[in-house]
């Protein structure tokens, strides 16, 4: 498989639309029409529950270490993370929605797992221990996103640094509207002790 090739199988995966297929098969919800509006495992856990949360955000990280692992998988001398960034590209402005997509949280994280597992569990825990304490999961992605460049930075790989970089300002600017509303105090917060 050529590099062209892999970078739009990633994009093509990336763009596949997990909490709105999910909402529209086992729901008849379009979840885009509720709650945040957003595609991610975040909304989906707000209107379609636990059970279809988690699965979206499976499925979602899966979108981003799959296509991380193709370098591998076809034997090409190519970063996987240049190869992951094209499903998070995917995420975010998927061919099949006109371009509107999610955050990229999920699928971020699972190219990072693609990459450096090493660096995904370094921020999977931060990431946990960080919603734990905020209960806000948009300040907790945010800060996650800042956590893994600057963890980046331990690897010696120009790359890798690059990119966490990148995926970084991405992360940022598509919860722009969650920065108002966390300065502004009305951000939504999860209720761990809900049942």
């Amino acid at each position: 498989m050529t590099l062209a090739m892999m970078l739009i199988a990633a994009y093509l995966i990336g763009s596949i639309p997990t909490g709105l297929i999910i909402g529209k098969l086992f729901y008849n919800i379009d979840i885009r029409q509720h709650g945040s509006g957003n595609l991610g495992a975040t909304n989906t856990f707000r209107i379609l529950g636990k059970n279809a949360g988690i699965f979206v955000t499976i499925f979602d990280v899966l979108k981003g270490t799959i296509p991380a692992l193709f370098p591998m998988l076809f034997h090409q001398d190519i970063h996987p993370i240049i190869i992951g960034i094209a499903a998070v590209i995917g995420h975010v402005y998927p061919i099949y929605l006109k371009f509107k997509g999610g955050k990229a949280v999920a699928t971020s994280a699972g190219v990072i797992l693609g990459t450096n597992p090493l660096l995904f569990l370094i921020i999977a825990v931060i990431f946990f221990t960080l919603l734990f304490v905020t209960k806000i999961v948009s300040l907790t992605s945010i800060l996650t996103s800042i956590a893994n460049f600057i963890g980046s930075l331990f690897f010696e790989d120009k790359i890798l640094m690059g990119i966490s970089f990148l995926i970084m300002i991405v992360i940022i600017v598509r919860h722009k509207s969650n920065i108002e509303r966390i300065l502004n105090g009305t951000e939504s917060k999860i209720n761990f002790n809900k049942k």
